[in-house]
């Protein structure tokens, strides 16, 4: 050893990556309104990260599964099964396309565990193995699922039937989970569905509810945000639902107040994913104003440690 003192310098970097501009973005629901435009026309706007198809408004419980898009086409005549090939080309383009189950109407809940074990097998072979020619949109192979549970006839089992569609999952092709709760924590429908953790992306519906949407304010949409945030299990993303236009939801922020006044401070959250819009028909300006604020290139360096020994 030299005479000196030997100085080690020991630097132990351990940082929590960013998400890059790869890992966030913009979500819509597509298939209520017929004049909103195709699928494919929404996934070549470049606007969209997620996009859910909505809704399957009739199952569980016995109840016959039924589709509703809105015009687009007739699910029980087959004419829907044209929309594989939007589907794909969508895929194709990196965006995940999911399933939205339930809605503001229809005949939907699940009476028992293994009434959602079947619900979830049903969801799987039609929408999700590409194998069901049969079924509503052809032999198509959905991302995933979205839980927009509403108004269903029961509170229960929501949880067990993420926990069924997530055992589908492979390392082949995952099966994506997705929610969109009310803002007031809890949500009445899917808390405990939501506390399995087994949801990628929680898009709360930051709107229809006067305590937690724009209608308190800038300050009051972030103080809802961060309990949110505080909230949901690690690993899930956070969305920041909204409204797309006046008419669209009860709360409406204008899209440069989200863009340069919300945006900036949520971004900074450790499961922020964006930016959810209701939806592609009422969209006719807003993500594109939106959408230059929505990911952050910025990289945030936590828990650096530098020691002398």
């Amino acid at each position: 050893m030299a005479t000196k003192t030997l100085l080690i310098l020991s630097i132990l970097l351990a940082f929590s990556l960013f998400r890059s501009s790869e890992a966030c973005g913009i979500s819509t629901y597509w298939g209520q309104n017929l004049y909103e435009g195709t699928l494919l026309l929404a996934c070549q706007s470049g606007l969209y990260k997620y996009i859910n198809v909505a809704f399957l408004i009739d199952f569980g419980c016995g109840v016959t599964p039924r589709m509703n898009l809105a015009g687009h086409c007739d699910p029980p005549s087959g004419t829907c099964r044209r929309l594989v090939t939007e589907i794909q080309a969508c895929q194709d383009l990196g965006i995940k396309v999911l399933l939205s189950l339930g809605g503001s109407a229809g005949n939907y809940s699940l009476c028992s565990t293994d009434d959602a074990y079947q619900v979830a097998a049903y969801l799987y072979d039609t929408f999700l193995s590409g194998t069901s020619s049969t079924g509503p949109l052809g032999a198509v192979a959905l991302d995933g699922i979205d839980f927009d549970i509403e108004y269903p006839g029961t509170t229960k089992y929501w949880d067990d039937l993420a926990r069924a569609l997530a055992s589908y999952s492979t390392p082949a092709k995952k099966v994506y989970l997705s929610a969109a709760p009310q803002c007031p924590i809890p949500d009445r429908n899917l808390d405990t569905a939501i506390k399995t953790g087994l949801f990628d992306y929680v898009w709360v519906q930051f709107y229809n509810n006067p305590g937690c949407d724009y209608r308190s304010g800038v300050s009051g949409l972030i103080a809802a945000w961060n309990q949110w945030s505080a909230y949901l299990p690690e690993g899930n993303q956070l969305f920041l639902g909204l409204p797309a236009a006046p008419g669209a939801g009860a709360g409406y922020a204008p899209p440069d107040v989200i863009a340069n006044q919300v945006l900036p401070v949520i971004r900074s959250s450790k499961n922020y994913g964006g930016v959810m819009l209701w939806s592609r028909f009422y969209d006719t300006s807003f993500s594109k104003i939106i959408q230059p604020a929505v990911c952050s290139n910025t990289l945030h360096h936590e828990n650096l440690l530098i020691s002398m020994v």
